[in-house]
């Protein structure tokens, strides 16, 4: 059986949506609260979790909390509309913390509503008392590289450092877009970026600690209208999201509603973790949780996630039949190893499946590395851009590929060495287990044990329960 996340995005879809569905839906509050207090960012913020009503239904709240935020203000698409750092210090101290930078663009539809609905009185500090002569550490906005030190340093698990920096490369390349210039130049602005970083890391961080095996994205519910930046007015959706939107084909649905529903941020969430857009005939509901956002439109601005389970199959099979992947091929003779190296890791963080180099000999018996790149069907685009921009190649051939894939089940269990993330899966009457490379990792560390050894253990004492 598989257990996947099928994110409903009925009313749009936003980083703290996101993740206040996915606390709801069971991911551990504590290790969340524990794990971002690892991060190194020296602004103060607070984490509010709450629980607010939205339409009468009783729905879970996330707000990163900001000093100058009076109003409790969303930020969430603050630095993708306006904001390639451009060294002009206008925003340090006046414009970018007295909201005289005008945050219209984000509320057109009054952000002052529903804010009864957050019981301040009961929200959890997450106890970042800083100096607040920190607050302006960071006025010319933070780049990638530095945002993926961030991830680096903190306790986060590999599995949720891969998803934030995928989410996070997944803005950048649509902010560099939307700007003309190169991701390596974008700078998020101050004013969006701390609690836009809790976002994308927080997101990272429950998805990570509910271990599921897929993620399915139908469609993503917008509005239309217009919403005002600093540099006027834009079209919903907003250019950053069409540029998300056509990089990875996400699959949109219009609604008769005024306003933004599809934030930067959670287009980006969708983007970077989708694995499926297809919502199985026959499943089986395992839990559900229910996201707040914080505006009000003709809709509930509710985001619901489910956690589902394919159920057994009739017959003796355990397999998946229905799965095309796509194969890109290429013969690379004239590029260093390193530059190899680095072509791969910009294929995996773009969201290949696979990626990996043969040997061959070309015409006239020149040496060359034959890449192959697997990857689903809307990352294709995506990953040709990469090895024309990255490569001295001047083709590349493709071809979808149908495949018969096992099911799956991750499982956490304890051993002797702690507890340990194993994957199963059901040949027949039997089983496979696999233990985790990062389980298994953080226990060898932890232990200073071998990784083989950990694997061993942790195999045996799996196929022993």
């Amino acid at each position: 059986m598989s257990r996947q996340l099928y994110f409903e995005c009925a009313s749009g879809i936003s980083g703290d949506m996101t993740v206040a569905a996915l606390l709801d839906l069971g991911a551990d509050e504590k290790t969340l609260r524990e794990t971002l207090g690892t991060l190194p960012i020296e602004e103060p913020y607070e984490i509010h979790i709450s629980r607010v009503k939205k339409s009468s239904l009783d729905v879970c709240d996330f707000l990163v909390k900001l000093p100058q935020d009076g109003e409790f203000l969303d930020h969430d698409m603050e630095y993708l509309h306006g904001h390639l750092h451009e060294h002009d210090h206008e925003h340090e101290s006046e414009a970018a913390h007295d909201h005289g930078h005008d945050h219209d663009h984000d509320h057109d539809h009054d952000h002052s509503h529903d804010r009864h609905d957050h019981d301040h009185g009961h929200t959890h500090s997450h106890g970042h008392e800083h100096d607040h002569s920190h607050t302006h550490a960071h006025a010319h906005g933070r780049g990638p590289d530095e945002i993926r030190g961030i991830f680096a340093a903190s306790s986060m698990t590999d599995g949720a450092k891969a998803i934030a920096n995928r989410i996070l490369q997944v803005l950048a390349e649509a902010e560099a877009a939307v700007h003309g210039t190169d991701v390596s130049l974008v700078h998020f602005h101050e004013a969006g970026a701390v609690d836009s970083i809790i976002d994308i890391a927080a997101t990272a961080i429950c998805l990570d600690n509910l271990a599921v095996d897929g993620v399915i994205f139908t469609e993503l519910c917008e509005g239309h209208g217009s919403v005002r930046c600093q540099h006027g007015l834009l079209p919903i959706p907003v250019p950053a999201v069409t540029k998300i939107a056509t990089a990875h084909g996400l699959k949109f649905r219009f609604l008769p509603v005024e306003g933004e529903l599809v934030t930067p941020t959670g287009a980006a969430i969708a983007a970077a973790t989708v694995t499926s857009d297809t919502l199985p005939a026959s499943i089986k509901i395992l839990g559900c949780g229910m996201g707040a956002g914080k505006r009000s439109y003709d809709v509930p601005e509710i985001l619901r996630v489910f956690l589902v389970e394919t159920p057994e199959n009739d017959g003796a099979e355990n397999f998946r039949k229905k799965d095309v992947i796509w194969k890109l091929e290429t013969n690379v003779d004239d590029c260093t190893g390193e530059t190899l190296g680095y072509v791969m890791e910009q294929l995996f963080a773009a969201g290949a499946r696979d990626v990996n180099y043969t040997p061959v000999f070309m015409k006239k018996n020149r040496p060359a590395y034959e890449l192959h790149v697997i990857c689903d069907a809307k990352d294709v685009p995506r990953m040709e851009e990469i090895i024309f921009r990255e490569t001295t190649t001047i083709g590349i051939r493709r071809m979808p590929m149908e495949r018969t894939v096992l099911s799956r089940e991750v499982r956490r269990i304890e051993t002797s060495l702690g507890e340990a993330v194993v994957k199963v899966c059901p040949v027949g009457d039997e089983e496979k287990i696999y233990p985790e490379y990062e389980s298994a990792a953080k226990i060898a560390r932890a232990r200073h044990l071998p990784l083989q050894k950990v694997y061993d253990t942790v195999k045996k004492e799996s196929e022993e329960r």
